[in-house]
């Protein structure tokens, strides 16, 4: 299983969310509002940084590809700021409601 992170520009998650919703394995994800700047930006900057958001998204190893694409397309503009995508290794998950785990409890 894999987590995926990705840091999008606000104003494109309606066309992030749409793209991920075609997927056939849609899992769900977790929105979160979030701040931040680029190697090149000070703390100054942080205030007037627009607002991006944060998806994160547990799939198994086999739709990382496409879910990445999705994002991807869904986030692209081609200017800078467009976000960045991270992807990491998830050893376990537990449904908390049943107790199932693994692939099966995403």
């Amino acid at each position: 299983m894999k987590e995926i992170k990705a840091i999008i520009q606000e104003f494109m998650l309606p066309k992030v969310l749409e793209a991920i919703r075609g997927h056939p394995e849609f899992p769900g994800l977790t929105v979160s509002k979030v701040g931040g700047f680029g190697r090149r930006g000070t703390e100054e900057e942080l205030s007037a940084t627009p607002p991006k958001i944060k998806l994160e998204i547990v799939v198994p190893a086999a739709h990382v590809d496409s879910v990445i694409e999705l994002i991807r397309s869904g986030a692209h503009t081609g200017r800078p700021g467009d976000g960045k995508i991270f992807v990491y290794t998830v050893d376990e998950v537990v449904r908390i409601s049943t107790g199932e785990k693994g692939e099966s409890a995403i």
